[in-house]
């Protein structure tokens, strides 16, 4: 049995909620990587994204939202939220099915022209540094000269109690603009584990389980720009940050 559009709405609008518990700024980040896209496809007919660890689709339903005739490839590796959005958003994107960072995971995005931009949220701190250089120099070879990887997530600064300050700068900002209880990461996949609809999916999410753990590398926003220079992106800016939460931007070179 598939899921219905009643039960993949209520849970993607469930998700939305808890996930703003957790990300600092959430929507105006979401809002900052799209003026980042916005501005390097500036002038081409039918841009050419994608949406790196996508979940529901929550990026790429804003990005189609802002850039109507964009093309956007959106890839995760979890089935639950994977068949969410492509249920809930099925005309925003081409949902994949691929662990990113795993051998032959490009190949498996169909990609039949090279990206105009490379979008993620919250999903690239999961991968341990070695892979996250090699997923970098895939995606320099992935995308046009000129191109973007925009990359939106919680990336501490080196010093302990500097990132203690950041951190808890950005809790105290969350929790003044979220003021009312919201259900939270874990209540949520407990919640939704009982939804009979997903148990099929649940089932499928289990047997990936070990790929799904991971507590995130913790790279500095300087390590990252490191990682992207080796990786052949020359160019590679902040371009807003509120606490630990960033926005980085890396521009492959023009030809």
């Amino acid at each position: 049995m598939g899921v219905s559009m009643a039960t993949a709405r209520l849970w993607v609008e469930r998700w939305e909620h808890q996930q703003e518990h957790y990300a600092t700024d959430r929507e105006e980040r979401f809002t900052v990587i799209a003026d980042v896209v916005e501005h390097v496809t500036a002038g081409r007919s039918r841009p050419y994204l994608l949406d790196l660890g996508c979940g529901p689709g929550s990026l790429a339903a804003r990005l189609a939202a802002r850039l109507p005739h964009a093309e956007i490839v959106a890839v995760d590796m979890d089935p639950v939220l994977l068949e969410l959005g492509r249920v809930h958003h099925a005309n925003t994107a081409r949902y994949v099915d691929a662990v990113i960072g795993d051998d032959g995971w490009t190949g498996a995005l169909g990609l039949d022209r090279p990206l105009d931009a490379a979008v993620s949220t919250t999903a690239l701190h999961y991968l341990p540094e070695p892979e996250l250089l090699r997923t970098y120099r895939q995606l320099a070879a992935l995308l046009r000269p000129g191109g973007a990887l925009v990359n939106g997530d919680h990336l501490p600064p080196a010093d302990s109690r500097c990132a203690a300050l950041t951190a808890h700068v950005g809790r105290r900002r969350a929790e003044r603009r979220h003021t009312c209880h919201h259900e939270d990461w874990t209540s949520w996949w407990t919640a939704a584990a009982r939804d009979p609809e997903l148990a099929d999916l649940f089932s499928r999410r289990e047997q990936r389980r070990p790929a799904l753990g991971g507590n995130g590398n913790g790279l500095t926003p300087a390590r990252h720009t490191e990682l992207l220079r080796q990786a052949g992106f020359r160019r590679v800016t902040p371009v807003w940050q509120f606490g630990d939460s960033h926005v980085l931007t890396a521009l492959r070179e023009s030809t």
